[in-house]
């Protein structure tokens, strides 16, 4: 049996905890608890936060020769923090992995400072290494049609509801903008009816809700799907189901892709993501406004949508040259 996010967020707390002393441990579960109920972090980014914070904890460990109390952690040195991230260093870490357990670890210590429990100031004075921004990878408008269109596996030898329903996760990534797990998070009695144009009401990170419109091929896709399944779609349970009935799992919709751009001859970077990215770039290629698609896609904060227009650089000159009195 798979084990959920849950599962897998207990796990990492376990294997934390089992790296610091009582009163670090007991601090550690306050702290998960704040990220949950007042941050409202989904299982999967509490697992990372957990794990990143593992790691500084176990280096410390060695480092310091014991598993790391408050009184250790308030007494620490940048010296330290920098033996931490030299260690990971060694071992092959990223700089993108090294600013995440400095973050992970900075979140914790403004836990401890929160609750009085002591300041680990060092972890401030350390600079994170920088990161090289790197760019969405979308795929043409051709290869998005291609991937989301069902008559593209019309030979495989699989059910015509399985092509159906991997049909319309791909149609909601790409003519929804959703990422991979809001579609799977959808209930059967959020289904578009009819296949007209309508809205649904997606969970996003943080446990944030938002509205999405849904044309109308994107809709008829979902029915398509809905009225081949063969299992019964109660109102409160999974709208996507797999194989023998249960939710449909993300490696799922991964391995029929990777399949579908082996047809298409399209490079290793068009996944299911990649849908996501081909719907925002496509849409800014032909004049959408950014802060609209910024509600769209559920960013927190425009600058995560302004990457977009870095890929295409004509978008801002229309609108310079739309709005600007010299243009």
């Amino acid at each position: 049996m798979a084990m959920t996010d849950e599962d897998k967020a207990r796990r990492a707390l376990g294997a934390l905890l089992s790296v610091c002393a009582g009163d670090v441990a007991e601090a550690v579960e306050g702290w998960l608890a704040r990220l949950s109920h007042e941050r409202r972090l989904s299982p999967k980014t509490r697992e990372a936060y957990a794990r990143d914070l593992t790691q500084v904890l176990r280096i410390l460990a060695d480092h310091l020769g014991g598993r790391p109390g408050l009184t250790q952690l308030a007494a620490l040195a940048p010296s330290d923090v920098r033996a931490v991230l030299a260690a990971r260093r060694a071992d092959g870490a990223a700089a993108r992995s090294l600013v995440r357990l400095l973050a992970a670890a900075r979140s914790f210590a403004r836990h401890l400072e929160r609750e009085g429990l002591g300041r680990v100031g060092p972890l401030s004075a350390v600079r994170a290494p920088k990161v090289a921004k790197g760019l969405p990878k979308p795929v043409t408008v051709q290869a998005a049609l291609a991937l989301s269109d069902p008559e593209t596996r019309a030979g495989e030898a699989r059910e015509p509801w399985v092509l159906a329903r991997d049909a319309a996760v791909l149609a909601l990534l790409y003519g929804a903008g959703l990422r991979i797990s809001e579609a799977l998070g959808l209930k059967a009695n959020q289904a578009p009816k009819g296949g007209a144009e309508g809205q649904v009401t997606v969970l996003g990170k943080g446990n944030k809700t938002r509205m999405v419109p849904l044309i109308a091929p994107v809709s008829r896709a979902v029915a398509d799907y809905v009225s081949l399944c063969p299992f019964a779609l109660a109102p409160d349970t999974p709208l996507f189901r797999g194989a023998r009935g249960g939710p449909l799992s993300p490696r799922i919709v991964q391995l029929a892709v990777e399949r579908m751009r082996g047809a298409l001859g399209l490079p290793d970077s068009a996944t299911p993501h990649a849908l996501r990215h081909s719907f925002a770039t496509h849409l800014l290629a032909q004049g959408g406004e950014l802060r609209a698609i910024q509600e769209l896609l559920g960013h927190a904060s425009l600058s995560t949508t302004q990457i977009y227009t870095a890929l295409d650089d004509s978008a801002l000159m229309r609108a310079y040259r739309a709005a600007h009195p010299r243009a």
